[in-house]
């Protein structure tokens, strides 16, 4: 891939933002119903999901119509296709249904290895992330701004976040998470996708999760490598799938994690 392609797919993520935005924001804090997409579990999907999957759809096959289209809400198109796009319209749908700005728009371009380009975008608070091509970038009210992971190399020193205690299977994944939780200086949950972020731009030191579809996950790979950060399942290979997740800041960081949650 040249350096000119890499820099039109970067400005089209760019594009992609005020897409998602101008099809979810409306919905927001609006008193939107919802249906369960489970029947074990409350796993909410409403129009704000749908209708901001099918703009982004609409906008990625009317510019690349030979790409293809995975997403949560719909079937793919073009599933063979070398060049694959994996869309979470609304990454935080809870949140959403909450009232709570910690929901993301999130987008991944794929090649035949995996995650190569990714966005996270959270219009509430006016902020999106790009990674992906030797970068990784937070966009806000101050312009542009390189992301870098921090230096912590010690549980002892680390941050450990995920979304919720119940997305871990009580027999095998939460047991492991607790081992790995208290070996860490702090705990926290509930912010999705944001947790991958804000440890590319050095703010949380590890995430940790399971349960997770592809579409959850794709887009924040890059936005986790090119910062530094080293992202895995919990076996220490590379991302190609759902299930579960591993983000630390730095490769000595993920040995301990991987060595704490498979001890």
């Amino acid at each position: 891939m040249n350096e000119k392609f890499e820099l039109e797919l970067r400005e089209f993520l760019r594009e992609l933002v005020s897409v998602a935005a101008a099809a979810a924001v409306p919905y927001f804090r609006s008193g939107l119903s919802y249906e369960n997409k489970s029947v074990e579990r409350y796993d909410p999907v409403t129009i704000a999901d749908r209708d901001t999957e099918e703009a982004i759809r609409r906008s990625i096959i009317s510019r690349y119509p030979q790409h293809g289209v995975t997403g949560e809400e719909f079937p793919p198109l073009n599933p063979d296709a070398p060049f694959q796009w994996v869309v979470d319209p609304i990454d935080g749908t809870k949140a959403f249904l909450s009232g709570l700005p910690t929901w993301a728009t999130l987008i991944a371009l794929c090649d035949e290895n995996g995650p190569i380009l990714g966005l996270m975008s959270q219009p509430i608070v006016g902020e999106y992330f790009i990674g992906g091509f030797g970068t990784s970038e937070r966009f806000g009210d101050n312009g542009c701004s390189k992301l870098h992971t921090s230096d912590v190399v010690q549980m002892t020193d680390a941050s450990v976040f995920a979304t919720s205690l119940d997305m871990f299977s009580p027999e095998l994944e939460l047991p492991k998470f607790n081992a790995l939780s208290g070996s860490a200086r702090m705990t926290g949950f509930g912010v999705d996708s944001y947790a991958y972020c804000m440890l590319a731009a050095g703010y949380i030191d590890v995430v940790a999760e399971a349960g997770l579809g592809f579409y959850d996950i794709a887009a924040l790979v890059p936005i986790v490598e090119m910062a530094g950060g080293v992202i895995t399942d919990w076996a220490g290979l590379p991302i190609r799938e759902g299930g579960t997740v591993v983000a630390a800041a730095n490769a000595k960081l993920h040995e301990v994690v991987l060595a704490t949650l498979n001890s």
